[in-house]
């Protein structure tokens, strides 16, 4: 049937901020959504919070409102728009949890909105565990023995009947927050009170566990009609007891008869229905008893997930597309296919490949953390690869985490495993950790029965085995040089035959250049003397049955090539990579908005990336998708196959920069590489600083310690210490004195928190440099074209002081505090620098503010340049209405400003009075173990944003938006480093002025008192008498924590005192400078009643009404 007539706007809730369980797989469907909608002609208002996203271009929707997501601003918005209907299902649980929230409010009844998608009867039957566990039963499908609890004493009885050990599941979550295992009594209090805790309506199923089965995922889908269709199988490498988001995942199944899969496919098929969901996608996941054979369903989600971003990208089917058409009345047999366009939705996907997907975990930025893997998600990132046997996949899944692995094992870090002894390595490996799969394939390959490695991980025999043959080739491979000396250092013979099982098996020539101890640029010259080049297949839905339309390809090592020529000129666009904390989704923006602007141009646009949960891998965002991992070898082999005119490195972070001194120089657009090494090069930005008269704090390069301690001790403590070439932060931090400094040279040196990405040498030295304390730290991006102009996109000032990474900092669009001399300053210096680096694109430059004396002039020191995309031009574009990356991308393909300005595409800054503030959104509730104080390493997985017409309303609306919701009545507590006591008393008074209680440590209340601020209670320290600041934030009478901490020397109290706030979910602030905006910040929203704008409406301008002055 046609699509609903009946309905003319459509309300789209997005998913909100990147955080572990959510990532941008929500921006990708809900892009696609977008898309869909307004090409059936409806008028679609968009809600989210996170600016990096591309759903919330201003062009993806007709209202696009940038506002926290939550359920009054959300009727606010409801209220102005009047939508005909709500599509919760492409969100995450985020909008799901939204809708339901909505309509037990009795908002969309009020609004006459109707739940389209699927209904709140089916989201409430598959999210509320009891009663899924009851509508499973009904329909005659096993499901594991289980009970229902809303409080400890209803769960204490559940597990004395049901008896240990039990899996802890909240109802409404997302990545399995909340979940756990326990064995013990005392294991279960602890985690039925952190799941009764974490479930929005307090619920909790607890089950009895079947760790060690075998799991399973089907994507799902069912039209009005009833048609049903499985889009993909997804087998789990890991057995149950890791969240299926932290485990090595691979389409299709790969274990299961095809009895078994017929009797999976009924049971989703009738979860589905039984469930109500009528329309869109679906996940169900099951758990197989590998001794019997018996199936049993573990839960469904009703929506589109994490899992329907991989199986759309493992198949070539757009869940998210077809799923939003759907919901607004298409059956699936109305659908064409896209990559066939002979063929309908209807039509159940088959591959010939194998897809294998493989989480990216963050464990080295939060110290103290375990690094075992549980039911509870902890990975940031993953990655995605496609090969033509599960060897293959998997290894080109390993070589593109960008954590330093070549494949699987075969490389310098393998060391890791090399130590342990056979019993040691079988323990290790009996245990769930990111290291387990490179474990297993050292004990395979040491010739432990694969019996015993069975039992000891529960990983399917299968998978071993062909884990195995990895092994054996290994064996092989080593044996034809041997260990001689003499034999190393060079390339063996192999014939055409003997190179393509090598890359069939998945090797790469960095791994076997390891091997054979020589160099991967010899290795890759003898392949390609021996014929051996890789050939690309298409994925097309179908396994070959009908032509595909759609050039979107892997590589292969076989005869046919599947590449169509074209005698466009053709630019390659490299990804980001997998998502992870320092480089996430706001570079797969950059690289998308570089696809669109060059399409619009004329160029055939390719793009190169390995991770299924962007909009860079839809098949329809570029000309060509090379779904391929991001390292040299992979991306030569997509340019020796397509030609371009040119290769954009620069827009993708750090992970396509380090690509760019291996790729040929002609081919690098914009920015040279030499350019981007002078940036990164000390002693030549330290000569170029000083020719441009442009202060920088006193510092220097060291390779070892004996060089870091001589910088010191030229420059005075406290010095930041930070490796280069790296991204967020990586491995960054402050020292205090010479102890603490050996400590810091000996981790970067010794492969310590820098193990995985290698260690120092006089090509990767530390840069060592005087610390400003008390500085206001500024970031500016621009872009400068090859004829010299230079555009200044914005001057952000940072909420939080220099010290703090610029992207665990909240920063402020325009800057409220800087004078006007001081921005025009730092834009003189950013032009200078974009002119002596000759930058042709993106800059990024950071700077730090520093009044030295009271009543002297404001020094500007510049801290670095970047010259490329920087994580705030998403945030830039949002707040000014200029298209950044689309104008950089275009520059670095030889426009000029003057130009694109002339075609319109550069518009000027809009005309305004609206304030923006960007806020990190940091992942410490799912590390309870690490310390949440803010430093120079970075740590927040994504970031929101808050508009408004004042600097404090914004910034109140970033901290609802990040989850941080600042109390207007109650009770804030105070505990404040000497350095903070100053701006902290100014946000002590506005606490006071908006009527809030405070609460203080013995030195803070002293220094308050002094000030005429009364203190209600004085908290003694832990161990002394009195209750103490933890008792205290533990007992619910604190709303609000400012804790911030003491330098680097102790600081015990403090750390209890940051982790009971996050223990309780109590808002926590860690600098004083947040503080103070957090106290203007409630000021403003008291004063102003609550207003919601679209983004439209702050890009043509909005001002303030003027004061009258009467």
């Amino acid at each position: 049937m046609p699509r609903r007539l009946d309905l003319e706007s459509i309300l789209l809730i997005g998913s909100g901020p990147i955080v572990i369980g959510q990532a941008c797989e929500f921006d990708y469907s809900g892009t696609q959504a977008c898309r869909v909608l307004r090409d059936e002609g409806y008028r679609v208002i968009l809600a989210n919070s996170n600016p990096a996203t591309i759903m919330t271009d201003p062009d993806f929707a007709d209202a696009t409102y940038v506002e926290p997501l939550r359920a009054d601003v959300l009727q606010a918005i409801i209220d102005k728009e009047r939508p005909d209907a709500l599509l919760p299902t492409l969100g995450g649980q985020t909008a799901l949890n939204l809708a339901i929230e909505l309509f037990e409010a009795g908002v969309l009844e009020q609004y006459g909105v109707e739940l389209i998608g699927a209904d709140a009867e089916a989201i409430a039957t598959a999210e509320d565990r009891e009663r899924f566990k009851v509508a499973m039963q009904e329909i005659g499908l096993k499901v594991p023995r289980s009970g229902i609890a809303h409080n400890m004493d209803e769960a204490r009885s559940v597990v004395e009947d049901i008896g240990l050990p039990v899996v802890i599941r909240p109802a409404y979550i997302l990545g399995g927050r909340g979940t756990g295992i326990a064995s013990t009594p005392e294991e279960f209090d602890k985690a039925a009170a952190t799941g009764i805790d974490a479930s929005p309506i307090s619920e909790i199923l607890i089950e009895k566990s079947i760790a060690g089965w075998k799991e399973y995922e089907l994507e799902v889908m069912r039209d009005h009609a009833d048609n049903c269709v499985v889009i993909c199988s997804i087998e789990n490498l890991d057995p149950m007891g890791v969240h299926t988001g932290d485990s090595i995942t691979v389409a299709p199944a790969q274990t299961l008869t095809d009895l078994e899969y017929q009797e999976m496919r009924d049971a989703a098929f009738a979860c589905l229905r039984r469930v109500g969901v009528e329309t869109g996608g679906s996940n169900v996941q099951f758990a197989v008893d590998p001794d019997t054979g018996d199936q049993v369903v573990i839960e469904m989600n009703p929506r589109v997930s994490r899992s329907s971003a991989l199986a759309s990208k493992a198949t070539g089917f757009p869940i998210a597309k077809i799923a939003t058409k759907l919901a607004i009345g298409y059956t699936l047999d109305e659908i064409p296919n896209d990559i066939t366009k002979k063929t309908p939705a209807a039509f159940e996907p088959t591959i010939d490949y194998v897809v294998t997907k493989i989480p990216r975990w963050a464990f080295e930025k939060f110290p103290g953390t375990s690094g075992v893997l549980g039911t509870s998600m902890q990975s940031v990132g993953e990655v995605m690869a496609i090969g033509r046997t599960f060897p293959e996949s998997l290894q080109k899944g390993m070589r593109s985490l960008e954590n330093g692995r070549l494949g699987l094992n075969g490389d310098p870090a393998e060391a890791a495993v090399d130590e342990l002894d056979d019993g040691a390595l079988l323990l290790a490996a009996s245990v769930a950790t990111p290291a387990r799969i490179t474990q297993i394939e050292a004990l395979l390959r040491r010739g432990v029965p694969l019996e015993e490695v069975y039992e000891a991980t529960k990983v399917d025999p299968w998978f071993l085995d062909q884990i195995l043959s990895i092994s054996e080739e290994r064996l092989h491979l080593e044996s034809l040089v041997g260990s001689e000396v003499e034999g190393r250092g060079l390339v063996p013979e192999l014939d055409r035959r003997d190179w393509r099982r090598v890359k069939q098996l998945g090797f790469a020539d960095a791994q076997l250049a390891y091997l054979w101890g020589c160099n991967p640029v010899d290795v890759r010259m003898a392949r390609e003397m021996a014929g051996v080049l890789p050939t690309y297949k298409t994925v097309d839905t179908c396994g070959a049955e009908f032509e595909a339309e759609t050039p979107y390809h892997y590589s292969a090592w076989e005869d046919e090539d599947e590449v169509r020529a074209s005698d466009r000129p053709k630019v390659m666009i490299l990804g980001s990579g997998p998502n992870r904390i320092g480089q996430g989704i706001e570079f797969d923006y950059c690289c998308v908005h570089a696809s669109f602007a060059l399409r619009e141009a004329g160029y055939e646009t390719i793009m190169v990336n390995c991770n299924p949960e962007t909009v860079s891998t839809d098949y329809d965002t570029s000309d060509r998708l090379y779904f391929e991992p991001l390292t040299a070898e992979d991306v030569l082999n997509v340019a020796v196959a397509e030609k371009p005119v040119g290769i954009i490195v620069s827009l993708g972070g750090q992970t396509p920069l380090k690509l760019a001194s291996e790729l040929p120089v002609e081919l690098v657009a914009g920015t040279s590489p030499a350019s981007i090494d002078l940036a990164e090069d000390r002693e030549q930005w330290n000569v170029m600083c000083v020719r441009l008269g442009i202060p920088q704090p006193p510092g220097g390069t060291a390779i070892d310690a004996d060089g870091a301690r001589s910088i010191a001790a030229d420059v005075g403590y406290p010095v930041l210490v930070r490796p280069s070439y790296v991204l967020g932060g990586r491995a960054m931090e402050i020292v205090y004195d010479d102890a603490e400094l050996e400590r810091a040279m000996s981790e970067l040196s010794g492969f310590g928190s820098l193990g995985i990405e290698g260690g120092l040498s006089a090509e990767r030295p530390v840069l060592v440099d005087r610390f400003l304390e008390d500085a206001t730290e500024v970031d500016v991006d621009a872009v400068r074209d090859h004829v010299g102009e230079v555009v200044i996109g914005a001057v952000m000032e940072h909420v939080e002081e220099a010290g703090v990474h610029s992207g665990d900092s909240a920063c402020i669009i325009p800057p409220p505090h800087l004078a006007p001399e001081v921005v025009s300053t730092i834009e003189q210096h950013t032009r200078a620098i974009a002119e002596a680096l000759d930058v042709r694109g993106l800059i990024n430059v950071q700077y730090a503010v520093k009044v030295e004396a009271a009543g002297s002039a404001a020094e500007v020191y510049v801290i670095e340049a970047n010259p490329r995309a920087s994580r705030t031009v998403p945030f830039v574009a949002k707040a000014t209405g200029v298209p950044l990356a689309k104008v950089a991308s275009r520059v670095m393909l030889g426009a000029t400003l003057a130009e694109l300005r002339a075609e319109g595409l550069l518009r000027d800054r809009v005309v305004g009075d609206h304030v923006a503030v960007k806020e990190a959104v940091l992942p410490f509730d799912r590390f309870p173990e690490a310390d949440p104080v803010l430093g120079p390493e970075m740590r927040s997985t994504g970031e929101v944003m808050g508009i408004d017409m004042t600097t404090g309303l914004a910034f109140t609306k970033s901290q609802i938006s990040a989850g941080g919701a600042l109390p207007e009545t109650g009770t804030v507590f105070l505990s404040l480093a000497d350095r903070d006591k100053a701006v902290g008393l100014e946000a002590a008074l506005g606490f006071v002025e908006l009527g809030l209680e405070l609460v203080a440590t013995s030195g803070t209340a002293n220094y308050l008192r002094s000030h005429g601020i009364e203190v209600s209670t004085v908290v003694a320290k832990l161990g002394e008498e009195g209750t103490d600041a933890v008792e205290l934030v533990r007992s619910g009478v604190v709303q609000l924590v400012v804790n911030s901490p003491r330098g680097r020397g102790p600081r015990a109290d403090g750390e209890h005192i940051r982790a009971a706030a996050g223990e309780q979910g109590i808002p926590l602030l860690t600098t004083g400078n947040a503080a103070l905006a957090a106290a203007r910040g409630l000021s403003d929203w008291r004063r102003h009643p609550l207003s919601v704008r679209t983004l439209q409406e702050y890009h043509d301008g909005v001002c303030r009404p003027p004061v009258d002055d009467d």
